[in-house]
């Protein structure tokens, strides 16, 4: 789900009307690097969204201007030192602490809400999946009703909505298949693959160029995370006796989920197109995007069900046990101590995780998130070997733990290193 976590839709479906767009100069200068950006399989009637011309500037920000005489887009760029740079990267500073607070608080708080729901972890997932629907349309028609949102946000494309909620939705469903068939230490290990695809599609489809120390960073960021969670695991071969098609599965369930994180950041790139001076609001994509996933989740519900055991004639008494946990009433809940408090905060953290983390997206980028994200592993581990509420046995951490963290530290740090200027 995107970014490890569900999603959202909105009930006033507006169909934007085809139209060309003005070429639009574009300079990704907060990388240092330049890019020609354009998904044309999303929209025929815009075959070229942004396209690339010039030098390529070194450390240059990008500001947009639309000039009426001409009904154009023009690239200014900007010192490293003016103000509308010094504010992107504060954005992103802080958009990044944000997000790692909240994904650690996240990975917590659901290992503590699966205390009292250790027999329902289907039914909370699908409770967060619909949850979330009526959550971010019920935000997005309070900002539409105070002017927030506006008539031209809710008018973007649909398609590419959809496009993100198939893709989220095999994503879960892939996935699901495959968990049930591999050993548990090889899930992490393939799940990392997400971070690769990450880079191939937003090269591809964004037309992004990596550097080699940024190639080589996210490769040990993906490295380290690996390490990091497989570290209290043995060492016999995980994936003996197993068929090639699981973990293929799992890698196209990274492949599905990574794509639909680039999708997002187009969506947030094509709308500073079109919407001039005006900033998609993060609940719109939030909204839409859930919502179509939650469809195609609901016409999924069969076969996922049986993924989990769960024969589909049985799901609604299973789902009226799991609502009775839940929220911890009745006869029939033994061992659902800590509900309904841990379960809803887990919800409200994992509300407040996907928004911060959508919010980073769009003021940096699906990879530069994914990266902030994978931060949170190591520290959310070593908080949950601690004794908690809940879970006071606590736990002794292995010499690749360590390993593993300093191995994604540095992948981070290579990643952000900056870039020797070119001579012309």
């Amino acid at each position: 789900m995107g970014f490890s976590d569900t999603a959202s839709s909105r009930v006033l479906f507006h169909s934007a009307t085809p139209r060309l767009l003005p070429n639009l100069a574009f300079v990704n200068g907060a990388r240092g690097f330049s890019h020609v950006l354009s998904m044309p399989f999303l929209h025929k009637s815009r075959p070229s969204v942004l396209r690339l011309h010039g030098p390529k500037p070194r450390n240059l920000h990008t500001r947009l201007k639309f000039s009426p005489k001409v009904g154009d887009f023009k690239a200014q760029a900007s010192s490293p030192d003016s103000p509308t740079s010094s504010s992107t990267a504060i954005q992103i500073g802080f958009g990044s602490v944000l997000a790692v607070t909240f994904a650690t608080a996240n990975r917590v708080l659901y290992k503590l809400a699966l205390v009292p729901m250790k027999h329902y972890p289907f039914f909370l997932a699908q409770l967060t999946t619909f949850a979330y629907v009526v959550i971010y349309c019920s935000i997005l028609g309070v900002r539409y009703r105070a002017g927030i949102v506006t008539d031209e946000m809710i008018a973007v494309p649909k398609s590419r909505f959809v496009v993100i909620g198939v893709l989220e939705a095999l994503g879960v469903a892939t996935g699901m298949s495959a968990a049930a068939m591999l050993p548990g230490p090889a899930i992490p290990i393939l799940s990392q693959t997400f971070l690769v695809w990450q880079l191939m599609f937003s090269t591809l489809l964004l037309g992004r160029k990596y550097s080699f120390n940024q190639i080589a960073g996210c490769l040990l960021v993906a490295t380290g995370v690996a390490i990091v969670v497989t570290s209290g695991s043995n060492s016999s071969p995980m994936l003996s006796g197993v068929e090639i098609v699981w973990p293929a599965l799992m890698i196209a369930s990274s492949a599905f989920q990574a794509g639909a994180s680039i999708i997002k950041e187009f969506v947030f790139i094509d709308a500073a197109a079109r919407l001039k001076d005006k900033s998609l609001d993060i609940f719109v994509v939030n909204s839409f995007g859930s919502g179509f996933q939650a469809l195609f989740v609901l016409l999924l519900l069969p076969f996922l069900s049986n993924l989990r055991g769960i024969p589909f004639a049985q799901l609604p008494s299973y789902l009226k046990s799991g609502a009775g946990c839940f929220l911890n009433i009745g006869t029939n809940s033994p061992g659902c101590n800590g509900a309904p408090l841990l379960p809803l905060l887990y919800i409200v953290i994992n509300l407040i995780f996907n928004i911060s983390v959508l919010n980073l997206v769009k003021v940096s980028s699906a990879v530069v998130t994914s990266l902030a994200v994978m931060l949170s592993v190591p520290i959310s581990i070593f908080v949950l070997s601690r004794p908690l509420p809940y879970l006071p046995e606590g736990a002794i951490l292995s010499p690749f733990f360590l390993f593993g963290s300093v191995m994604l530290m540095l992948g981070l740090i290579l990643y952000t290193l900056p870039q020797p200027a070119k001579q012309n």
